[in-house]
């Protein structure tokens, strides 16, 4: 008992000192008192091909939709109504989902339904899709991450992991 117990504060102590493997990391953007923040977990590279045939995203379930993130669907609140490239986005809480099935050309996807795990996707409870703006960073992006900023009331949501840059044009009304 004394062993497993020494066994189970290991595994513990290394968790903690080496971090999550896909740590939960929040991206926010405040304008005049109101705020949309994005909650994901960041998974990383690691050597692995993510994208395209044989990638990681792939081997998810709802693939080629992917929960933009890791464990837990990606979360996004809003106090403010939106437009994300065109989408009409009421305030309130939903889910992002990007289809990668063509890793040069992806559609972010905005989720009414909310708090499911990450691999589980229902496109009836889509509240739209818009196509992605995509380019490449200048050198690999090891751990993925979203930003949302701009000036005033137009802005723009990025996603950035791999060899890959994803953004679309955010609007507060």
């Amino acid at each position: 008992m004394k062993t497993l117990m020494l066994c189970g504060a290991l595994v513990a102590a290394t968790a903690t000192m080496y971090g999550q493997a896909s740590p939960a990391q929040t991206a926010e953007w405040s304008v005049g008192g109101k705020t949309v923040t994005i909650k994901y977990s960041a998974p990383s590279v690691k050597g692995r091909k993510i994208f395209g045939e044989g990638g990681q995203v792939m081997k998810d379930p709802t693939a080629p939709v992917w929960r933009a993130g890791a464990n837990s669907a990606t979360a996004l609140h809003t106090d403010a109504d939106l437009d994300i490239g065109g989408l009409a986005v009421p305030a309130g809480d939903y889910t992002l989902f990007v289809n990668v099935k063509d890793e040069n050309a992806w559609e972010l996807i905005v989720s009414k339904d909310t708090k499911q795990w990450g691999t589980v996707y229902k496109p009836a409870n889509d509240l739209g899709r818009v196509k992605m703006m995509m380019s490449k960073p200048s050198a690999l992006v090891e751990q993925m991450k979203y930003t949302i900023a701009g000036e005033g009331k137009k802005g723009k949501m990025t996603l950035q992991w791999e060899n890959h840059v994803a953004a679309v044009p955010v609007t507060m009304k």
